[in-house]
């Protein structure tokens, strides 16, 4: 029987726990954890993300700042205002929206955001710890896609794992945390020499290459655990799950099942970020 890793009902329940957290916060400290929100320009996409992240901290009763910067913004001037963030103590979380336009240098915006209030983890020096298995705020995405395994009871030790697609903020940083959990990790792109072949030895297949359902039915091996990572116009995924769903063990739908998660992760780490700046 094939399982639905039901990332929206598993997110509810993560708010649900995360809220009474904010409340014993704001009880001890008289201050709600802040997320700072820069988004640049006004891509459709980036918009509906912000929102949707908006809604969720009000749901846990996090405090949401947005910080709506001109496509015209330079990298010098985000830098600033990444600055000032990085210097108000009122700020407990930083999320510089991706993507930003691509005259900016985003992965230096990304670097300029402290450690401490960096809860997407897009930090390069966050990214490092986390390949070495030290504590640090994880990507988000892959940080849901990590939780969602783990909650399912998702074998992972000896498991091979594929990995389509190799992004710094998602890719790349799946591909680690699951190497710490002991999988065997092939990372795939799109110079990957005979990919529907590749794909097919996965005992689980990560899909996060931003194409709708490229990877296709015949490439999944029988039983094999899905996670779609991908969103693309018109709620579809990465994988082409209608068809290739029911040749899983399990698998996560879109919507509703990494997006959920990503947005619960981001916000679990900004209020540990605000925890610990307390202490």
């Amino acid at each position: 029987m094939t399982v639905i890793l039901d990332g929206k009902t598993l997110a509810r329940e993560m708010e649900a726990k995360l809220k009474g957290k904010v409340e014993v916060y704001i009880s001890k400290y008289g201050q709600a954890p802040t997320l700072a929100t820069i988004l640049v320009g006004e891509d459709p996409s980036s918009v509906t993300y912000v929102r949707m992240k908006r809604n969720a901290c009000e749901r846990v009763g996090i405090k949401s700042i947005k910080l709506e910067l001109p496509y015209e913004t330079s990298t010098e001037a985000l830098l600033a205002v990444i600055d000032q963030l990085n210097q108000d103590q009122s700020i407990h979380g930083i999320l510089l929206q991706h993507p930003v336009p691509s005259h900016i240098d985003e992965q230096a915006c990304f670097n300029r955001i402290a450690l401490a209030k960096d809860v997407d983890g897009v930090n390069t020096s966050s990214f490092g710890a986390m390949a070495m298995g030290d504590k640090c705020f994880v990507s988000a995405t892959p940080l849901a896609i990590l939780t969602i395994l783990k909650h399912y009871q998702i074998p992972l030790e000896g498991k091979e794992v594929v990995v389509v697609g190799r992004s710094p903020i998602l890719g790349k940083p799946i591909a680690m945390l699951l190497l710490n959990e002991n999988a065997t990790v092939t990372i795939c792109h799109s110079k990957t020499v005979s990919l529907p072949d590749v794909i097919f030895r996965a005992d689980i297949v990560v899909a996060a290459i931003g194409k709708p359902a490229f990877i296709q039915a015949d490439w999944i091996k029988e039983g094999a655990v899905l996670i779609d990572a991908g969103y693309n116009k018109g709620n579809i995924g990465d994988i082409d799950l209608a068809n290739a769903a029911e040749r899983s063990s399990a698998y996560t739908p879109v919507p509703g099942g990494v997006g959920p998660m990503t947005i619960i992760s981001l916000l679990t780490q900004t209020v540990d970020s605000a925890i610990k700046a307390a202490r």
